[in-house]
């Protein structure tokens, strides 16, 4: 088993360890029924994914004329009640992440989960999918308060504290976790197969993956 020159790694959550789309884009279609406006083909779930619920559903009403700020406080609620009651129907891991997180702990690799989905979203689809203990920390977008989520370093920082400080790379699929991971001083691994806002190339990140079961012949790499 060759050794990594990490101890430690850091992972985004959607479009990076699990496809979460098709939950997301119900969610939002749920709100969107709601206030009156057209679903979301799921074709064009990915497209809006990225920096939140919030931003989510942003995006989603902004080709269809927008809402007060009132109403938009309303379907927000509603997205997120359905969310939370729905939110591992249809998602699953990645291919290749269970493998790659069992020959990572192998290796005695400390791993976390840094998203900006709310922190008790994040725990309950983990949970469920029975992922939950292979993380010494799963920090989400409301564990450290407003105004320090990604691209904010904070929530990497955090998770190289619960990880003993050791050496530290991150895995993510958006500009948002690229940002993060240079602000937090730390090599940064873009998913091109995730829900990029961006084409993977030019985010700015060390490497690329196509797949996850390159995540540890490229780190090997750094």
């Amino acid at each position: 088993m060759t050794p990594l020159p990490f101890d430690a790694i850091g992972f985004d959550l959607d479009g990076t360890l699990l496809d979460t789309h098709r939950d997301l884009g119900a969610a939002v279609n749920h709100a969107l029924a709601l206030g009156g406006f057209r679903p979301v083909p799921v074709e064009e779930v990915e497209g809006l994914i990225g920096g939140g619920a919030k931003r989510m559903l942003a995006r989603a009403l902004e080709g269809q004329g927008g809402v007060p700020a009132d109403e938009f406080r309303r379907l927000y609620k509603a997205l997120l009640a359905f969310y939370g009651a729905h939110a591992a129907v249809h998602t699953r891991p990645y291919p290749g992440v269970v493998e790659t997180l069992d020959d990572l702990a192998a290796r005695g690799i400390r791993m976390a989960v840094v998203t900006n989905k709310f922190e008790s979203f994040a725990r309950d689809i983990l949970a469920a999918l029975a992922l939950s203990d292979r993380f010494d920390a799963i920090i989400g977008g409301d564990t450290l308060g407003k105004g320090r989520a990604k691209p904010a370093p904070d929530p990497v920082l955090a998770a190289i504290d619960a990880c003993g400080g050791r050496r530290f790379a991150f895995v993510g699929d958006s500009s948002y976790d690229v940002m993060a991971a240079r602000a937090a001083g730390v090599p940064v691994l873009a998913a091109a197969y995730g829900y990029c806002d961006r084409p993977a190339a030019e985010l700015g990140a060390d490497a690329v993956i196509r797949s996850f079961a390159e995540l540890i012949p490229v780190l090997g790499t750094l």
